[in-house]
C-alpha cells in the first residue's frame, strides 16, 4: 500500500475515527486503525468489537492499492505533530507490520499489526434501509437529548437514547431518573414503525460525523445491531458508516412521568433564564446544590445558600405567570443543562407543586422534564 494524503483530511479523519478505539483491551491490535487503500480511496476503520466505524477519505492520491494497521494513538501524534500539507503512507516491503510515513523532511517507522488480524468491521452494503434522515435533524435530536442519558446506570436500558419512528416522525427520549429530555423531529422516508435503544457512545460519535446539515443519513435497524451511513453510500465522496450494537433492555414507560395537568405557566427569554440560574448557582456546593424558585405574580426569585460560602438573590420580571405563587427547587446544573440546547428564544415552564416535577418545553418539539430537589 502506498498513499499521498492531505494532511489536514487525515487529521481529521483519525480524530473521528479513534473515537471508536478502546487504549484498555486484551486484544492488542484492537488499539489500531485499519487503513485499506482502494478505488481511489483510503478508507480509515476502527472497532472495540461493540461499535464500529469506517469513514472514506477522498483527500488522497492512491499509487498503491493494500491495506495496513496503524496503533491508532501513534498515528494521530504524527499526523497532528507534522505540519506539510501532505503526507506519504507506504507499506514495508520486508514487514507486513510495518509502515513508513514520510512528510517533507521528515520520516517514521511505525510497528503495527498484521491487518489480517483485524476484526471486520461492517459497511452499509445489503443492509434494508428503515429510515433517511437529514443530518441537521438528526443533529438536533441527539443534542437535545443525549445530555440527559444515564452513565453508567443500573437500569442498563437508560444507558443509551430511545429512538422511535413512526412512518415520517421521529422522537427521541433519554433520561437518568431525575430528568428526561424528548425531542422530536420528521425524516425523510419511512414506512411502518421502529423502536430501538442506541448506546450513548455512538450517538456521540455519530454527532462529530454531522457537520453538514443537508447530508443525508441512512439508517438500518436490525435485531441486536443498528447500521447508520452519513453521506449517499452509492457516491464516490466522504461516506462514514457507523456500526453498534443496541441496548439490550426495556425503555421505562416515560410517558407516564410526563406531567399532564400543571396548573401554573409562565415563558421566559431563555438567555435571560439561563443568565440567572448561573448566577444563582454561583453559591451552591455539593452539599447543598439546589436553587430555590419563589414564583410570584410580576416577579421570580432566585435564591440559594452554601454553608461558609454564602448566598445570593437574583430577580427576573415575569410578564405573564399563570397560577398561585410557588416555591420549588431544582439543580441548577440540571436547567442550564436543557436551556444550553434549546435554540429558541421562549422557552416555556410548567409547575404544580414543591414536590412535582416541572417541564420545560419550546414549541412541541423539545419537552424536559426534571424533579424537583428538597431544600429542607
Amino acid at each position: 500500500m502506498k498513499v499521498i494524503c492531505d494532511r489536514a483530511a487525515l487529521v481529521n479523519a483519525v480524530n473521528i475515527v479513534g473515537g471508536v478505539v478502546t487504549s484498555r483491551t486484551p486484544t492488542p491490535v484492537l488499539r489500531c486503525l485499519k487503513l485499506t487503500a482502494a478505488d481511489g480511496m483510503l478508507v480509515l476503520s476502527a472497532t472495540d468489537l461493540e461499535m464500529g466505524l469506517r469513514l472514506a477519505v477522498a483527500q488522497v492520491e492512491v499509487e498503491q492499492e493494500g491495506e495496513a494497521a496503524i496503533l491508532a494513538d501513534k498515528l494521530s501524534q504524527i499526523a497532528r505533530a507534522c505540519e506539510d500539507p501532505t503526507l506519504t503512507i507506504e507499506t514495508d516491503p520486508d514487514s507486513i507490520a510495518a509502515v513508513h510515513i514520510r512528510g517533507a523532511g521528515s520520516h517514521f517507522k511505525v510497528f503495527g499489526y498484521d491487518p489480517s488480524e483485524f476484526p471486520p468491521v461492517r459497511d452499509f452494503e445489503g443492509a434494508t434501509v428503515d429510515c433517511e434522515v437529514p443530518a441537521g435533524v438528526l443533529q438536533t435530536l441527539i443534542t437535545r437529548t443525549l445530555f440527559a442519558a444515564a452513565v453508567e446506570h443500573s437500569r442498563y436500558a437508560i444507558n443509551g437514547v430511545l429512538f422511535e419512528r413512526s412512518g415520517k416522525r421521529l422522537r427521541m427520549v433519554a433520561t437518568d431518573g431525575r430528568r428526561l429530555a424528548m425531542a422530536k423531529g420528521e425524516c425523510k422516508s419511512g414506512e411502518g414503525e421502529s423502536t430501538c435503544i442506541i448506546p450513548s457512545k455512538a450517538l456521540k460519535l455519530l454527532g462529530k460525523l454531522l457537520d453538514d446539515p443537508d447530508t443525508p443519513v441512512q439508517l438500518s435497524i436490525e435485531e441486536n445491531q443498528i447500521l447508520m451511513a452519513v453521506g449517499d453510500p452509492g457516491s464516490p465522496g466522504n461516506v462514514a458508516v457507523l456500526s453498534s450494537n443496541l441496548v439490550e433492555g426495556a425503555f421505562p414507560p416515560f410517558e407516564d412521568v410526563v406531567p399532564k395537568e400543571q396548573d401554573k405557566k409562565v415563558s421566559f427569554d431563555a438567555a435571560t433564564l439561563s443568565s440567572a440560574v448561573r448566577r444563582a448557582a454561583l453559591l451552591t456546593n455539593e452539599e447543598s446544590k439546589g436553587v430555590r424558585l419563589s414564583f410570584a405574580n410580576d416577579k421570580l426569585t432566585l435564591t440559594s445558600r452554601a454553608p461558609e460560602m454564602g448566598e445570593a438573590t437574583v430577580e427576573i420580571d415575569l410578564d405573564d405567570y399563570q397560577g398561585d405563587p410557588l416555591e420549588i427547587g431544582f439543580n441548577p446544573g440540571f436547567i442550564i443543562d436543557a436551556l444550553n440546547v434549546v435554540t429558541s428564544r421562549k422557552v416555556i415552564i410548567e409547575l404544580k407543586a414543591p414536590n412535582k416535577p416541572g417541564v420545560l418545553r419550546t414549541g412541541n418539539d423539545f419537552t424536559y422534564v426534571i424533579m424537583p430537589v428538597n431544600l429542607q
